[in-house]
């Protein structure tokens, strides 16, 4: 799954350490995700939805 969570944290000056902080997982979790490793549970995304002030679709685009 593509995201903009890179973007998006970049554009805020955060490390992925801040916004694994803010989003109570781990650094390594918010690289996976960043690189389309590792898809974020239903929850998860909507937790970073809410952080950014979007909607989930903005930040996550399905690739097929």
């Amino acid at each position: 799954m593509k995201n903009r969570l890179k973007v998006l944290r970049a554009e805020r000056d955060w490390t992925q350490a801040d916004l694994a902080q803010q989003l109570d997982v781990s650094r390594q979790t918010v690289n996976a995700i960043e690189k389309g490793k590792y898809d974020p549970s239903l929850p998860l995304a909507f937790k970073i939805a809410g952080l950014f002030k979007m909607t989930i679709e903005e930040i996550f685009q399905d690739e097929s």
